[in-house]
Formats: C-alpha cells, structure tokens, sequence
C-alpha cells in the first residue's frame, strides 16, 4: 500500500523557507544553564515533570555554551560576574536568544546597590523579560512561548 493511496486526496503541504527554519528553531532549543540566586530553583521546578519544558524539545539544560542557543538568566547578577556573563553569550553560536528571568535579572530587584547590575540588559541584550520575585515556573513557561513566537515571526536578513 503505497503512501498516496493512506493520504487519499489530501492536496499538498507548502510552506515557506522561512517558516521551516523558524520552526526547527522553535522546536530543538538548548538552554544554557545560567541560575544565580533563588529563580534557579523556580527554573529547576520548570524542567521538573509537573511542567516538563521537553514538551518544547528542551529536554537538557546545557552547561557549555557552544551546545546553546537560549540563555536563561535567573536571578541577580554582580558586577563581578557581568564579564561572565558576556563572554558566555560571546561564545553562544548564532542565532542566540535570552530570557532575564525574575526581577533581579531584569531591573535589579530589590538590590539598588553598586554591587548588583541593574538589569542584565545592561551587558547582553534580551529578548524575554519574565516578571516575578521569584517567578513562577508557569511564569517561565510563558516566557518561552513568547520567544517562540518572536522567533516564529523572524525574516531573515536580506542579502547585501
């Protein structure tokens, strides 16, 4: 029994390169593992099997940033810890995204001190802000579907 013969008389699938690409990016991506204070714990529970952040094909936290293409930035970040920061993002392969999760990552919480960056933005740009003291992991996962659908709606930049 051939394949045309199961279908019947259902037409032909058509889309467009880009949408091909944006949903095999969707679909395979690899956070790096960025936890710094007590949103790591909300981010652990979203991996955990009462969210199960595999459901959008990310099954393993990656530890090295050449294996990633999402960064999620959980918690507060120490100007000691900025320059970190961006050479890991520096070593992330193209395209690459970033999710600042809680408000210590997106605006510095309740740290208004020299010690704490007010905002991660600041040293790498972000694409999710996820609001929360700590956020939820529902917060999270809402996050990551925003993405998602930033990335879904992406062109690709035209050839000079």
């Amino acid at each position: 029994m051939g394949l045309e013969q199961k279908l019947g008389n259902t037409g032909v699938v058509t889309t467009t390169l880009e949408n091909a690409v944006n949903w095999s990016r969707t679909n395979s991506m690899w956070p790096m593992l960025f936890g710094l204070a007590c949103c790591a714990i909300e981010m652990m529970a979203a991996q955990a099997a009462n969210y199960d952040m595999s459901r959008f094909g990310m099954e393993l936290m990656r530890a090295s940033p050449r294996q990633s293409d999402l960064m999620i930035v959980a918690g507060r970040v120490s100007q000691k810890m900025a320059p970190v920061l961006r050479n890991l993002y520096d070593q992330m392969p193209d395209p690459k995204w970033v999710i600042a999760m809680g408000d210590c990552a997106a605006c510095g919480g309740v740290y208004n001190n020299y010690a704490v960056l007010q905002g991660v933005d600041e040293v790498v740009p972000v694409d999710i802000y996820v609001a929360g003291c700590p956020p939820r992991p529902e917060g999270l996962i809402n996050g990551v579907v925003a993405l998602h659908n930033k990335i879904k709606g992406e062109q690709f930049a035209k050839w000079k």
